[in-house]
């Protein structure tokens, strides 16, 4: 006989958000931040008034003792015995209105959710101006279960504004009684969503993660998948709700510049909280897959499957010891410096933000572990950064990738063997092959957004390269803080798309390709147009000397003549020219 792996539990909304409170039942993000738009709130709302079923919430039972901290208000009182695998967002729209209290979105602000209710007409708004100035509304649904007030003092302030509005405009009609009677029966048939019944599955303490996990996938209408990551955010939120907080804030903080104060912000990246785990788990477990990082946390033991309290308080203070070092501002700026060393400049030349998390996980595994000192450790890991951004080592299965990168430091004694062991993977994989067979075969793309076009552009920056027709370097016009209606720096068609659709060529994967262009200043490009580079090349030529232009047409991959040459022959040419220039960047990392 199949044993049933759930229970049915059948809760009042009441007695649900009661049960929140106290900590008994644990609402975690576990699906990430609130998300929802106020509309879909404002839905919800609407269903349950008018009886419809809302589904059910999925629960997991919580085996493990309580801690310190748990989830809950700050009135809770109980350990939380139930964890939210599936209705947070649901639960969460019900709690922020029915308490009054503030969600946090995507973006990391915290906002309230308001919902306005017409009781003459029994339909919902999300609440606006209009509501808010309005009589005929109730502005404002969460007032009628705040411990602020009393559904009595709602209602009665609400009708006395409106025989107050009725009153003061001939046009309306006076407020009768039957017409009070009406919309206070209205308002209470509100007020009584409280007692709304909510049908609860909990699954048994007895499931393991990977079976919760399957079971929210398949039951789960949205597709969403939910991760390892989730689950260790969510014990978390169970024995360290302190350390959740800090990631949360430093991934709010990472959003926003600062006016002064220290701050995680940065021209490559805002990380989520899930990220700045990974770079934690990485840092203090050396572990890349967070399949058994969660059981670890839990306190099982991988060889007896036995949970002891005494070993998840230990896995816990690893983690606390290798999180706070993943915060510290320091050593956040510090790494981040390394990726201008390596010739990036900003956010969009970063095509892979797995790679930089990782690249931050051998930044901080050199500097807390092997003691590599600041000026060799900012070079190797901009080697690494480099090298790992354009050859896509922590693209596909990153996870996989990152575990044999992190085995094979269990031989790595000091910070000569750190900075060795590196710099021995790159020089294995980046094999004379690679630069002239591999490379310029990925360069022949139409792509917008691949690993090699920006290892050509950071190199450009490594070799102090200037802008194509242009004084300036590339460098000054790659500057992430520079913000105008127009681009200071544009993609610029060598062989401009209208001259090769004369000669019969408009294929993007042919007019569009990597080879086929060169950054430019926005008002060279603007000039250069539609011409053909017989024409517009001399033109521009002429206001630089003969050693102006050979630095400039080595920079650039541009062969001798290229303007007059065949496209097809231009093309192949100036790709294997591109892997050489971005081969001779990245070699100054060595100097």
């Amino acid at each position: 006989m199949t044993v049933t792996l759930f229970k049915k539990v059948d809760y009042t909304l009441n007695k649900l958000l009661e049960d929140i409170a106290l900590g008994e039942i644990g609402l975690p993000d576990i699906q990430r931040p609130f998300v929802w738009l106020n509309s879909k709130v404002r839905d919800l709302f609407d269903s349950m008034y008018r009886g419809y079923p809302i589904g059910y919430v999925l629960f997991w039972a919580n085996s493990l003792s309580g801690g310190d901290r748990q989830i809950g208000t700050n009135t809770k009182q109980a350990p939380s015995r139930l964890l939210i695998v599936d209705g947070q967002q649901r639960l969460t729209s019900l709690y922020a209105v029915l308490k009054g209290i503030p969600v946090i979105r995507e973006d990391f602000s915290q906002g309230r959710i308001q919902i306005a209710y017409h009781p003459a007409t029994q339909k919902f708004e999300v609440a606006d101006a209009a509501t808010k100035n309005d009589p005929e509304w109730l502005a404002d649904i969460s007032l009628l279960w705040s411990k602020e007030t009393s559904r009595n003092k709602v209602v009665k302030g609400y009708m006395q504004r409106l025989h107050d509005y009725r009153d003061s405009d001939d046009s309306k009609p006076p407020l009768s009684e039957d017409e009070e009677e009406k919309l206070t029966e209205s308002i209470d048939q509100l007020y009584d969503l409280q007692n709304y019944p909510i049908t609860a599955l909990e699954l048994s303490a007895t499931v393991t993660e990977e079976q919760v996990a399957d079971v929210f996938v398949r039951i789960n209408s949205t597709g969403t998948k939910l991760d390892q990551a989730d689950f260790i955010l969510t014990l978390m939120s169970v024995f360290w709700d302190e350390g959740r907080a800090q990631l949360e804030a430093f991934s709010r903080a990472s959003h926003h510049p600062s006016t002064g104060a220290a701050s995680p912000y940065n021209h490559f990246i805002q990380p989520s909280p899930d990220q700045l785990l990974r770079v934690a788990v990485g840092l203090g477990f050396r572990r890349a897959r967070l399949q058994h990082v969660y059981s670890i946390l839990r306190g099982k033991d991988l060889e007896t499957e036995q949970f002891s309290e005494a070993q998840r308080t230990a896995q816990f203070a690893v983690l606390q010891e290798a999180q706070s070092y993943v915060l510290d501002l320091q050593h956040w700026h510090e790494f981040l410096k390394a990726l201008m060393r390596a010739g990036y400049r900003r956010a969009d030349m970063i095509t892979s933000q797995v790679t930089l998390l990782y690249v931050y996980v051998f930044y901080l595994i050199g500097k807390r572990d092997y003691g590599v000192k600041s000026n060799a450790l900012r070079e190797v890991i901009a080697r690494w950064f480099f090298f790992s951004t354009l050859t896509g080592r922590y693209t596909g299965s990153f996870e996989s990738t990152l575990e044999q990168d992190l085995a094979r430091l269990r031989d790595v004694a000091d910070a000569t063997g750190f900075v060795d062991m590196l710099d021995k993977i790159i020089s294995d994989t980046l094999s004379s092959d690679f630069w002239s067979i591999t490379l310029p075969n990925e360069l022949g793309t139409s792509s917008a957004r691949t690993p090699s076009l920006f290892a050509y552009y950071a190199s450009l920056n490594l070799l102090e390269a200037k802008v194509l027709f242009s004084k300036l370097r590339v460098a000054e016009l790659l500057d992430p803080t520079a913000k105008a209606k127009k681009s200071a720096l544009e993609r610029h068609h060598l062989f401009p798309k209208g001259h090769l659709a004369k000669l019969g060529i408009s294929e993007k994967r042919d007019t569009n390709q990597i080879a086929n262009f060169a950054l430019v200043e926005w008002s060279d490009n603007i000039d250069i147009s539609a011409k053909p580079p017989s024409k517009y090349v001399p033109q521009h030529a002429e206001r630089f000397s003969a050693s102006e232009l050979k630095d400039m047409y080595y920079w650039h991959a541009l062969p001798a003549d290229w303007y007059d040459m065949e496209y097809s022959v231009f093309l192949a040419e100036r790709r294997q020219l591109i892997a050489k220039v971005i081969q001779a960047g990245f070699m100054k990392l060595y100097e």
